[in-house]
């Protein structure tokens, strides 16, 4: 038995992930109304040690302290008028916060773009396959929304067996195939075929470096990550022959 444990970053602005954040069905939004319905669990992070209240998680995808333009409170405005989660008297409450200024406005869903997956990739010497244990899917919003602060921001870790659960059981959690409308797929089906495009950001080792600590961010942080990939690749290939 072989196993090592693989963090790799999911980019949903990138062509191959788009079908997992089809306008009004992303992901995100699946996810955080089943945080807000109490459907779901969110963890602090992806050891998933540490339970993360619901007001510390709203607090996490909210805009604390900025000043919107016109053109996003328009644009929050029409997300309220078209949120399915909330009450007629919740919409109406929230577009007058909204345009008085008050409260933290939550960021559209959308927003979030960038998403962490933690597996472990085993190889069954016995059935000689190899498998990918998805352990924790985190969601991050990504610098460009983080205000001056110019970094990722971590919202929160979900345990992919949790999340697996309730995409199966609702018709809601959608993989758009652009290509084909009546072969749309589960977002559990759309994981376990691996229909995603992902950057290997990290390799279970003893100083829990990430590959940007060791080899920087950009052109040599791109190069290590494929890197990582071929020697995994090619590590699970030398198995077969024994």
């Amino acid at each position: 038995m072989f196993k090592r444990t693989v963090w790799q970053n999911l980019d949903m602005k990138e062509k191959q992930n788009r079908p997992f954040m089809a306008r009004g069905n992303e992901i995100t939004r699946f996810i955080f109304n089943a945080v807000k319905q109490g459907l779901l669990q969110p963890y602090t992070d992806d050891s998933l040690a540490k339970k993360m209240p619901i007001e510390e998680f709203v607090q996490n995808i909210s805009a604390t302290g900025t000043t919107m333009t016109d053109e996003e409170k328009r644009f929050e405005t029409q997300r309220i008028k078209d949120d399915d989660f909330l009450t007629a008297a919740e919409k109406q409450q929230r577009i007058a916060d909204l345009n008085k200024g008050g409260g933290a406005q939550e960021f559209d869903p959308s927003f979030f773009t960038q998403i962490e997956v933690k597996e472990d990739w085993v190889f069954d010497k016995v059935r000689s396959r190899l498998y990918y244990d998805i352990q924790s899917l985190t969601i991050f919003l990504p610098a460009e929304r983080n205000g001056e602060t110019g970094i990722d921001k971590r919202v929160a870790s979900f345990k992919y067996v949790d999340l697996a659960k309730l995409f199966k059981s609702s018709p809601n959690a959608v993989w758009f195939n652009a290509l084909n409308n009546q072969e749309h797929k589960n977002l559990s089906d759309a994981f376990d075929l691996r229909l995603f495009a992902s950057r290997i950001i990290k390799v279970s080792n003893p100083d829990d470096n990430s590959l940007n600590d060791v080899y920087g961010e950009g052109k040599k942080g791109l190069m290590a990550s494929e890197w990582a990939r071929q020697q995994l690749m090619e590590y699970e290939h030398n198995l077969w022959e024994f």
